[in-house]
């Protein structure tokens, strides 16, 4: 399960006091001596390794700097990020404030808070300083760059990619495709079996539990804040009535839940679900171009909105490789990286690029994106993950 920032809190003291003996970078100003500095440099890089197409296309990533920087990235699948992090901790508080193992980590929103508040990021605003960061669109995702689960990131991180909650549907099958709470709760009463959701604290278990949440909560505005003393008794008034309604109507009646995005698109695959969520919108032409999922398959979601944020990649504060990692991380912001990211092809994920303010060779290397017909809404404040992952278990976990 991700790590509360909680536990983190007892090595703060210590952290404060170390953190200041690490070697020092470069001037970030002087990019040259960046990459002078990384050549040469091995990489670790920790990102959730369950996808072949996303493990692809960071071998890919691996090459391209090892050809252009002199670079060595390895990357190395976790299943959590909390894994990451708990490596990170495990050797700062054991004292050893370089030469860690973590270089670099794709980073979720509740684990970059942790982090941050344990000070265990490289403290820097290294991410504003990259020379591809003048490349972000801020005008359209800046809301969701500059922080992360309602947390400032403060340049201790570096956006790569975007995701929004929406529904894998058969059109031929299921031609009209709810398109709100209440629209999939009758759609579940009137095709039982039909539709599922990952088992918290798996990600997009857990997103999807926040959708319903941003759904009923009597003030939305609320969930932006620290969740505070009351905040268990809004998540269970809010989320359990509608999972008392929706989980006896699910796929196994709501007594199993598949284990993550690849289960969950199997048994939509296999025409066991008729729905099935994912965090990409262009996740269907993805896997319909893998041989994965029929062709009829599209996209939707609600109509008032969904779920959406930024992912990132972040430097932890006793990496051994800091100018190689922010050499990545800078390629990763790249046209180059960027296009054949978001190719449905090779990923399918959403660029954070402005695309429209590149030059025409560099705009040309992008194909239109999947669009979703409804906005974006923002995600919690990490202190609601944990508590919506604990009434979760509490209640359906028996």
């Amino acid at each position: 399960m991700p790590l509360a920032a909680a536990r983190f809190a007892v090595a703060g003291a210590l952290l404060a006091a170390t953190a200041a003996h690490a070697e020092p970078l470069p001037p970030l100003d002087d990019w040259a001596r960046v990459e002078a500095a990384a050549a040469g440099q091995d990489v670790h890089w920790y990102a959730w390794g369950g996808e072949t197409h996303i493990n692809d296309y960071i071998g890919w990533v691996g090459h391209e700097v090892a050809e252009r920087y002199g670079v060595h990235l390895k990357q190395v699948k976790v299943t959590d990020t909390a894994e990451a992090v708990a490596r990170v901790l495990a050797e700062t508080v054991a004292g050893k404030t370089d030469g860690g193992a973590v270089d670099l980590v794709w980073i979720n929103g509740e684990n970059f808070v942790a982090m941050k508040e344990a000070g265990l990021l490289l403290a820097a605003p290294w991410a504003e300083a990259l020379p591809n960061r003048s490349l972000v669109d801020l005008d359209a995702y800046g809301a969701a760059i500059l922080t992360d689960f309602a947390v400032p990131v403060d340049g201790q991180q570096s956006p790569w990619g975007r995701a929004q909650l929406v529904f894998l549907y058969d059109v031929e099958r299921t031609p009209e495709p709810p398109r709100s709470l209440e629209a999939l709760i009758l759609f579940a009463e009137t095709h039982p079996g039909r539709f599922t959701y990952p088992q918290p604290p798996n990600f997009l278990g857990t997103a999807f539990l926040k959708q319903i949440l941003v759904a009923t909560a009597p003030d939305p505005s609320r969930l932006q804040e620290p969740a505070g003393e009351d905040g268990e008794a809004i998540v269970r008034e809010a989320l359990l009535p509608v999972l008392k309604r929706l989980h006896p109507n699910l796929w196994r009646s709501g007594t199993v839940f598949p284990q993550g995005v690849a289960e969950l698109r199997r048994l939509y695959a296999d025409g066991e679900i008729a729905l099935a969520l994912t965090f990409n919108p262009s996740d269907a032409q993805a896997a319909i171009n893998a041989g994965l999922l029929p062709p009829t398959t599209r996209v939707t979601t609600f109509a008032d909105g969904s779920i959406g944020n930024v992912h990132f990649v972040a430097i932890p504060v006793n990496a051994n490789a800091k100018a190689g990692a922010l050499v990545v991380a800078n390629f990763l912001l790249s046209p180059e990286a960027q296009a054949r990211k978001a190719d449905p092809a090779v990923w399918g994920d959403p660029t954070v690029l402005a695309v429209d303010r590149l030059s025409p060779e560099s705009r040309a290397l992008f194909a239109a994106e999947v669009a979703v017909d409804a906005p974006t809404l923002s995600e919690p404040h990490a202190s609601w993950t944990e508590i919506i992952e604990r009434v979760w278990a509490d209640e359906f976990l028996k």
